[in-house]
């Protein structure tokens, strides 16, 4: 078997809080993890749709990052980005 060659392979202290509110078409349920890696951008799961997308306020700016990154058509992203304008931004 050959060796595994890795590029890193590192453990650290994260904090995360865990959110579920109600948008106007849906609920979310989401996990925001704050890390020293990323360049002070946060960790954003989806928990219901399994998706996850490292956003800083950069992405919460630019068009179509938030619908093409947790797959949501314009309404919902926007419910989405608010909160997380409040978070993040």
């Amino acid at each position: 078997m050959a060796e595994r060659f890795y590029l890193y392979d590192e453990t650290e202290q994260t904090k995360t809080r865990f959110v579920s509110f109600m948008g106007e078409n849906q609920r979310f349920d989401i996990a925001i993890m704050s890390t020293s890696r990323y360049y002070g951008k946060q960790i954003v799961l989806d928990m219901q749709s399994n998706r996850l997308a490292i956003i800083g306020t950069d992405d919460l700016e630019e068009p179509g990052y938030i619908e093409h990154a947790f797959n949501l058509d314009e309404k919902d992203a926007e419910d989405l980005r608010s909160y997380l304008y409040e978070v993040i931004g």
